[in-house]
């Protein structure tokens, strides 16, 4: 597979290890999401973003569009990086299935 056909399934992970899941359908070394900034900054201390690093991890990747597409909210319920102390992808939103016993 040619890189400019590549595209690609990711996983963010940032300091505080809370992850982001997206798709990038072209594959850019420079593209690390589109998760709400605002969402991310209420995590972090000025000084934590005076020295920031995240991390991006391929998944998977295809050639095809529709295979990234229908596969990405996939990852997005098997990480749960939809729930909010685990990550930052609102969509699909998140189901807290746990029934509190009382």
């Amino acid at each position: 597979m040619k890189d400019r056909e590549r595209k690609v399934i990711y996983k963010i992970t940032y300091p505080n290890g809370k992850i982001y899941i997206g798709k990038d359908l072209t594959d850019s070394i420079n593209y690390f999401g589109s998760a709400e900034s605002a969402y991310i900054a209420k995590d972090f201390t000025k000084e934590d973003r005076n020295n920031f690093c995240i991390r991006k991890e391929i998944l998977m990747e295809s050639a095809e569009s529709k295979e990234i597409n229908e596969n990405e909210s996939k990852f997005i319920l098997l990480f749960e990086s939809n729930n909010p102390a685990i990550g930052y992808n609102q969509w699909p939103k998140f189901k807290n299935t746990y029934t509190q016993i009382t």
